[in-house]
């Protein structure tokens, strides 16, 4: 069996091409699609076999995807290109005949409010139109996006966000990955994943990160607008800021929540907590 792994190059990919060699699957029947040929070359290294292409790339995918029985089609960087290029991983698998084509989105993708959910929403739109068997991996967001700024935290005492009280279900990218890979070996997995840790507020996070690291950090709530220009002031391109601002506001209204039950589900085991994850990071 063929599994393509689209996007392997990037975080989450190459972490679902180890995952699935840890699983057992022979490295030749892994294929890893991506733009750094570093990285390619690094997955090359592994066994698996690697094919350079991009997703604005229609001719390349089409030739990248031949022979595919299943394929993860890992949601592109670019936002506002993702449709574009999503479409053309689908026109690619298609014509392929793929038996799977399995997809990373976003929580409650067909309901969600935030501004990032509309490319997610069609692209999920464009995958049932296709008639192509699939699977809908809905990730919520990484711990990592967190535990990134660790040192901004103590630094600065706060947490800061638009958030309110809501509760966000953020799991490790390697959890994610690795539920990723246990659905592509599914002989029928199913048509949604709302894949999340357990789920914990901003007001939590900023309590766990005065536990792990020692210092006293709390969390400040602002209005979205403030959250925006203070993510400017920080260097983050204005567009960018807002995108991220708007996320808090719908994290604030339960639009990034998950019940863990199908990520464990996929994991055979709990998903990383908060505490273990920042933990893990610094």
């Amino acid at each position: 069996m063929s599994l393509v792994i689209t996007g392997a190059t990037g975080q989450l990919g190459r972490l679902v091409v180890s995952s699935l060699l840890a699983k057992g699957v022979p490295a030749d029947q892994v294929v890893a699609l991506g733009r750094d040929d570093e990285r390619l070359a690094e997955l090359g290294a592994l066994g698996v076999t690697t094919r350079k292409v991009d997703y604005a790339d229609a001719a390349g995918l089409a030739d990248a995807l031949t022979g595919a029985d299943r394929v993860l089609l890992i949601s592109g960087s670019e936002v506002g290109q993702r449709l574009p290029q999503h479409q053309n991983v689908i026109d690619a698998a298609k014509a392929a005949g793929v038996q799977l084509l399995a997809y990373t989105s976003i929580p409650q993708a067909d309901t969600s409010g935030i501004a990032l959910a509309a490319e997610h929403r069609a692209t999920e739109e464009a995958i049932t139109a296709s008639g192509l068997p699939h699977t809908y991996l809905r990730n919520s967001w990484y711990i990592e996006n967190y535990s990134g700024q660790l040192a901004t935290y103590t630094e600065h005492g706060t947490v800061l966000g638009a958030a309110g009280d809501g509760q966000v279900s953020a799991a490790t990218r390697a959890d994610f990955a690795e539920a990723a890979a246990a659905a592509l070996l599914l002989e029928q997995p199913k048509e949604v994943y709302e894949l999340g840790g357990p789920a914990f507020s901003l007001k939590q996070l900023a309590a766990t990160v005065s536990e792990v690291t020692g210092t006293d950090v709390t969390y400040t709530d602002v209005p979205a607008e403030e959250l925006t220009k203070v993510l400017v002031g920080a260097g983050l391109p204005e567009a960018y800021a807002g995108i991220l601002a708007d996320a808090d506001l719908g994290l604030g209204r339960g639009e990034l929540y998950a019940d863990p039950a199908d990520l464990e589900q996929l994991l055979g085991r709990p998903a990383t907590s908060l505490e273990d994850g920042l933990r893990a990071a610094r």
